[in-house]
């Protein structure tokens, strides 16, 4: 500026693009050291920002803008901010500021950002049941950070309920055992871990075994308990469908020949795991969602995503969130289920699948010679029983005469 002139406004510009829309300014002027007051109005219009002041301000005055939520291009890279100010000599042009490195956006903060901009998300997040517990924007942010953890859980149940159903039928054999010792110790166990709280068992195995100088990884031993929880369950749930199979599959078996272990192997437990499996998979489901508990002992698992983001952004919705992932499994589950009961029902009721009827020639003709065949077969033998009877009435009569 030259000697003596003052600025009227000033007017900042982005590359194309970006926008100043929805953005606060904050004007300081500072004499040396000390702040005086200036007041301006700022107007924002797409990419440009004009400030225009209240009173022009002296050259001896330092001006600083602080603009915060502008928005620079989604693409990214290098963003040069420009613009002008007026004097009473007329406009001129301010130095470009040095580039600032932007990152381009992702998906996710494009969708954010559309949602943002929404009349129809801004009425939704007005109500207020809605917005704290359904909030789009937030919704669409929780899915994509949880997913890490929504994958350790469904690791930790994945590698759990395998070493579950060994337990568990393991402690179901000992609890049919003959031997008194075994039985007690397979009743203890599954009245114990089905008596008392998952939570509990959680604390003693992550709080009570360090004290014991034992110490094991955090996802390790939420493998550990969600498996020895579900054993508990599961020994029930196989003795239960051991003890259903009829006495008669048993004495069937020995008949054969079949030693105890060979009639448990090859005839009970595949009747046994026929009748269990729709009870094991709901079984299954309840321990997927126990996995949540393992967010109250630090494992980074899907709950404890949830808690991290809602504790920063004070909306309940990274809870719903967290119920969509649990149900992505559940309801899938839940079909397959009800497939398999109705299954079992139309096979104990003899409603299973039948041979299906040939209708093309080839089938007619094959069915009629097979026919043809069976008929000749029966008449042969027809013909037999007719010459064994002659031969018998021959004989009889025979034996009559000479009595």
């Amino acid at each position: 500026m030259g000697e003596g002139e003052e600025v009227k406004d000033i007017t900042l510009t982005l590359p194309e693009g970006g926008s100043f829309e929805g953005s606060s300014t904050k004007v300081t002027a500072l004499d040396g050291l000390t702040r005086t007051g200036v007041e301006g109005v700022a107007t924002p219009s797409d990419n440009s920002l004009k400030v225009v002041f209240s009173e022009p301000v002296s050259q001896n005055l330092l001006v600083r803008l602080e603009v915060e939520g502008m928005a620079f291009p989604s693409e990214g890279g290098d963003v040069v901010v420009g613009g002008s100010y007026t004097t009473g000599a007329g406009e001129q042009k301010l130095d470009d500021s040095k580039p600032i490195e932007t990152i381009a956006n992702t998906p996710l903060q494009s969708i954010v950002s559309f949602l943002d901009e929404s009349p129809a998300v801004a009425a939704w997040n007005s109500n207020q049941f809605l917005g704290m517990f359904f909030k789009p924007q937030l919704l669409v942010t929780s899915l994509c950070t949880l997913a890490p953890g929504w994958l350790l859980c469904l690791a930790i149940v994945a590698i759990a309920y395998p070493i579950a159903i060994m337990l568990g039928l393991l402690f179901a054999f000992m609890k049919i055992s003959r031997y008194r010792i075994l039985r007690a110790i397979a009743i203890t166990y599954v009245n114990l871990l089905r008596g008392t709280p998952l939570f509990l068992q959680i604390y003693i195995m992550f709080f009570g075994l360090p004290m014991m100088n034992i110490n094991i990884d955090n996802n390790v031993l939420g493998v550990i308990v969600i498996a020895v929880n579900a054993s508990a369950y599961l020994a029930e749930i196989f003795r239960a469908g051991i003890q259903s199979i009829p006495e008669g599959q048993y004495e069937a078996a020995s008949s054969l020949g079949m030693t105890y272990l060979q009639t448990m192997f090859y005839v009970i437990l595949p009747q046994t795991i026929r009748r269990v499996i729709p009870t094991v998979t709901s079984d299954f489901i309840t321990s997927y969602k126990d996995t949540s508990l393992l967010s109250s002992v630090g494992v980074m698992e899907l709950m404890m995503f949830a808690k991290n983001l809602t504790s920063v952004s004070g909306n309940m919705t990274p809870y719903v969130a967290a119920a969509i992932f649990y149900l992505i499994v559940t309801l899938p589950l839940i079909k397959v289920v009800g497939n398999i009961e109705k299954r079992i029902a139309h096979s104990e009721h003899g409603h299973g699948l039948r041979p299906k009827i040939r209708t093309n020639e080839e089938g007619s003709a094959q069915a009629e010679a097979e026919l043809g065949d069976e008929i000749s077969v029966h008449a042969e033998a027809l013909e037999r029983e007719g010459a064994l009877g002659e031969r018998v009435m021959l004989s009889f009569n025979s034996v009559a005469a000479e009595v």
